[in-house]
């Protein structure tokens, strides 16, 4: 794609700085992600939520295998059943 058609397609936003908590072995599962696509975690989770706001799925296939090894190697078990069932631990 050429640097001008890029240039048009893209839209101007304004990003705030947050200081989100999440449990750690996603944390560890959306890092290793981004870094696999190249982009920031930040970039990731836009794209993950505004894939989620419309109603679609944000992986493929092959960024789906690369996920589930992630989780393997973090040791991630849970699952979206465990999304509203989460407690910190004291």
């Amino acid at each position: 794609m050429s640097p001008k058609r890029d240039k048009q397609k893209r839209q101007m936003i304004e990003r705030t700085q947050t200081g989100i908590r999440l449990e750690k072995r996603i944390l560890k599962v959306l890092k290793g992600l981004a870094a696999y696509h190249e982009m920031t975690l930040g970039d990731l989770i836009e794209g993950i939520c505004l894939h989620a706001f419309e109603g679609k799925a944000p992986f493929n296939e092959k960024s789906l295998k690369k996920i589930d090894a992630m989780k393997r190697v973090y040791g991630l078990k849970l699952t979206a059943a465990d999304s509203h069932h989460l407690a910190e631990q004291e």
